[in-house]
């Protein structure tokens, strides 16, 4: 389980049809072990080694097909965050790091505060999104500003901007989407109770 607050960053060392290979800063590659889970982009994955400058994980077709780590290149900027532990301070929300759908981002507006930016997804999605509901975009815990059919918008305040993968998105770009898991579940158990 994660929380959806970046505190670090990674850049993509190498990626293989299997495996991706990341670059982090020390203090995140002392808290990863050898098959310990960690959110790139907000996709759940296994590490499987590490070193001094970087870790590697496995990355199933299943994953490729459902999120954008397929289409990483070397030098790419991740969005990097550890497992939440009993310790942890919850203030996103429940992150699983299960990435439901690509969304493509179609606009990017610069306030004063704030960049707004609206992301495309696919239509059956929408009955996930609410206004003033949580989502997560490539691993990042944000709040809908508004919800229509087949797409979001989510504002982004300056400082998740500058620290997140955020200050290089561009109209066109693919970001992972995680909608909130109390409304799948909640969805699940109506369907259940009209059988």
């Amino acid at each position: 389980m994660f929380t959806g607050i970046i505190t670090h960053t990674g850049t993509v060392a190498d990626k293989t049809r299997n495996t991706l290979a990341v670059r982090a800063e020390r203090d995140i590659l002392r808290a990863l072990k050898k098959g310990g889970s960690i959110a790139v982009n907000g996709a759940c994955l296994t590490v499987i080694a590490k070193n001094a400058n970087s870790f590697s994980a496995d990355v199933m077709s299943e994953t490729l097909g459902r999120t954008n780590l397929s289409s990483l290149t070397a030098e790419c900027v991740v969005n990097l965050e550890l497992p939440a532990t009993p310790q942890t301070f919850l203030s996103g929300h429940i992150v699983q790091g299960h990435v439901d759908t690509v969304g493509t981002v179609r606009e990017i507006k610069k306030d004063k505060n704030q960049h707004t930016v609206s992301i495309a997804v696919p239509r059956q999605f929408s009955r996930y999104m609410v206004s003033k509901s949580s989502v997560t975009l490539n691993g990042v815990s944000l709040t809908v500003i508004n919800a229509k059919q087949g797409s979001f918008s989510v504002g982004i305040i300056p400082h998740t901007w500058k620290s997140t993968m955020f200050h290089g998105l561009q109209p066109k770009s693919r970001v992972n989407v995680e909608f909130d898991v109390l409304a799948k579940y909640l969805e699940r158990f109506i369907s259940n109770r009209k059988v």
